[in-house]
């Protein structure tokens, strides 16, 4: 164990040199995700999918941060972020690392991942390689599926260069006029109302060397680039070349200007589906130097702002290969286990659950604290079934929760809407603010009104991010307050494909601390204490602070000094900082970090006693727990909140104590696995780079999510 005296080291902390850049650690995480689109231990749709995710993960990354750096450009802004960088430098940085991994995405897929779909008789073909048929069978499929749905845009003097929408796939074409010999600019965009790759019926399925096949299609834009004399009648078609542009998403609404926060929400998600200014023009490698340049004339673009493409555009429609009839190239099919002690809760209606012999969800609760762990406990058979079996029971006075990302179809808000028609007090915290969620939130949030129940749309200038639900009952003489608290989104579909942890339960203490942040959520209220909770932006960054220096105190008296914290990102440069003197100190720290860390582990005398791991997988893990050994009085908390200035001081986020200690048991357990994980864990270098751990010639292959799995199955049955 390395101890060192800073003042013997004289080390500066917050020098640049310490610290990663946040986006250029974003691009890390990105490429951890494009190497299981790689790695060939992935079932095969399986690596399709990793594809998918890639490229769906870059466009919400020029959407929001990239554009970002370019406002600040724009504005002029010059300030140096931890790592010592400019805007500037920061899209130079950018440009130079994630050139080279779009091609080799691109080059992998046209040259291993596309060809190898043949063997197991998917062919993607394109329209060159089809027999006549076929190409007679889409010839009528574009007359009368495609040909009246799409739009022929020309530019010319009377026909200025129209608007194209954000993420819009389009065929730029050139046409010449016979008579008059001019040529002429036209956009024709693709329509996302369309399936993306166009299937042939059955009797056309066999591919021209009569191998057996199980999907055979091309894509809909090459469709509609052979057809093209039909939208054109009577002129030449000189040139045709496929583009897509991503436009700047993130927008500022001015809180303290907007009399009403749902209209001005409303206002600029209507902006949105047409987008602020292009961020990126992704093109055909192939496409000519007078479409290219014309087209960055129009959009108003440089060269750093164009990414030229070998190969088919957009790759996150690959998604859709997810739904071929292929099982064996697929991850097994997963059912989430009913927690043992909720069995009984869940093969009983709620209207035949009694609180006398004990199998109903509340007597549960209060036998003792109950841990979640989705997706290897049943969402459904636990959270949700807290919510409807609350609504039904006559005993439960009111339901308050916060809604931060929800599901179209939500059962629980359903839930909530017929509380309140029942006469139960029900308030609904519902985030306006939840990044590319607002118009579900909006339109969920006008339905609870309707039924009567309390809505409240968050905070000025704070995201509400944290996840309780409250439930008050009464019982008797007495109110009694049940609750949970979780590191996920109240959300079925996400719960089944995120991690995530929460706890049941219906302590005194906590039950109050959570009534006085519902309080502060909905009402006026400066409280800046509480019994337990962790709350920000109140007290949770002074108090993560104090669990660290807590260690770095046992650690000069003698003791051990032992942290622990898994999280989504660590990017706050206090809370590294603090880190860095508990490793200076002695204190023994491992994390568990899935995206972006821009803590650099492993600095002689500043970071070697700190390891970061991070794990890619089936599911994104998303839970965040904190372990602090604190000279063998363990504690160990869980909540919403990453290690982010964000988190700390811009958003609403709750962490609570697990005081339970079979449940804080399972939690270290839980850490425990992860940190022995060799198959989907991968270290962070002091340089950056990521090493993914591989089992050695006499260790068995440890993956964590697979574990965690059979252990729950062991437990369930």
């Amino acid at each position: 164990m390395a101890k060192h005296k800073k003042s013997e080291l004289n080390i500066n902390l917050s020098d640049p040199q310490y610290y990663f850049n946040r986006e250029l650690s974003w691009l890390e995480f990105n490429n951890r995700v494009l190497h299981e689109a790689m790695d060939s231990r992935t079932l095969f749709l399986e690596r399709l999918k990793f594809t998918a995710i890639f490229s769906s993960n870059l466009d919400e990354f020029f959407m929001i941060r990239v554009s970002g750096l370019l406002e600040q450009i724009e504005a002029e802004v010059s300030q140096l972020t931890s790592d010592g960088r400019t805007p500037q430098e920061q899209l130079d940085a950018i440009s130079q690392c994630l050139r080279p991994r779009v091609k080799e995405q691109h080059r992998h897929f046209e040259q291993e991942l596309r060809p190898q779909l043949h063997k197991w008789g998917v062919y993607l073909l394109d329209y060159t390689d089809l027999s006549q048929d076929q190409h007679l069978y889409l010839q009528r499929y574009f007359q009368a599926r495609v040909f009246s749905v799409l739009t022929p845009l020309a530019v010319d003097p009377g026909h200025p260069f129209p608007r194209i929408s954000n993420q819009s796939l389009n065929l730029a074409v050139t046409v010449k006029d016979p008579e008059t010999n001019d040529e002429r600019f036209a956009r024709v965009k693709v329509p996302n109302i369309l399936p993306r790759f166009i299937a042939f019926p059955k009797e056309l399925q066999q591919h021209k060397n009569n191998e057996p096949t199980v999907w055979t299609g091309v894509p809909l834009e090459q469709v509609i680039a052979h057809n093209l004399e039909l939208l054109f009648p009577g002129m030449n078609i000189q040139e045709c070349y496929f583009f897509r542009i991503t436009r700047n998403a993130d927008f500022p609404v001015q809180e303290d200007e907007a009399d009403d926060l749902l209209l001005a929400i409303q206002q600029e998600v209507s902006k949105r589906r047409i987008g602020g200014f292009v961020v990126r023009l992704e093109i055909q490698a192939s496409a000519s130097k007078s479409i290219r340049e014309m087209l960055m004339q129009e959009l108003e673009l440089t060269d750093r702002e164009v990414y030229e493409v070998e190969g088919l555009l957009n790759l996150k429609d690959l998604m859709s290969f997810m739904a071929l009839p292929l099982p064996e190239l697929k991850d097994k099919p997963w059912t989430p286990v009913i927690p043992p002690r909720l069995k009984s809760v869940n093969e009983l209606d709620n209207e035949q659950m009694n609180i006398e012999d004990g199998k109903d969800f509340f007597s549960v609760i209060r036998f003792q604290d109950l841990m979640v762990h989705h997706p290897y406990y049943s969402f459904t058979g636990s959270v949700e079934k807290f919510i409807t079996y609350a609504v039904a029971d006559p005993h439960v006075l009111a339901l308050k929760m916060t809604l931060y990302r929800t599901s179209s179809d939500s059962p629980i808000v359903h839930a909530l809407m017929n509380a309140a028609a029942n006469g139960k007090q029900v308030v609904a915290l519902v985030e306006l603010k939840a990044r590319f969620d607002e118009e579900n939130n909006i339109n969920w949030a006008h339905r609870l009104e309707n039924a009567g129940a309390h809505v409240v749309y968050g905070m000025a200038g704070l995201k509400t991010h944290t996840k309780i639900i409250l439930v008050i009952r009464q019982e008797g003489e007495q109110i009694r307050r049940y609750f949970h608290i979780g590191t996920g989104n109240y959300n079925s579909k996400t719960a089944r494909l995120y991690t995530d942890v929460g706890v049941f339960s219906c302590r005194e203490d906590l039950g109050s601390d959570l009534t006085d942040v519902f309080n502060y959520l909905t009402g006026f209220s400066r409280k800046q204490s509480f019994q337990k909770l962790l709350l920000a932006p109140i007290n949770l960054r002074d108090r993560l602070v104090f669990l660290i220096q807590r260690e770095v105190e046992h650690c000069h008296n003698g003791s051990v000094g032992r942290i622990i914290a898994k999280m989504n990102s660590l990017v706050d440069p206090l809370l590294i900082t603090t880190l860095y003197e508990a490793s200076q100190a002695g204190v023994q720290i491992d994390l568990i970090v899935r995206g972006i860390c821009c803590l650099r582990p492993g600095v002689v005398g500043v970071s070697e006693n700190i390891r970061v791991l991070s794990i890619i997988g089936r599911y994104l893990e998303h839970s965040r727990i904190f372990h602090f050994h604190n000279n063998g009085q363990e504690e160990v908390f869980i909540g919403s909140a990453d290690w982010m200035p964000r988190n700390l001081d811009r958003r609403v986020e709750a962490v609570t104590p697990v005081e339970d200690p079979d449940i804080a048991k399972d939690l270290k357990e839980i850490l425990g696995i992860m940190l022995a994980d060799n198959r989907q864990a991968w270290e962070l270098q002091s340089d950056g780079t990521y090493v993914q751990r591989r089992p050695g010639p006499d260790e068995v292959e440890r993956s964590a999510q697979n574990i965690l799995m059979e252990m729950a199955l062991g437990v369930g049955s």
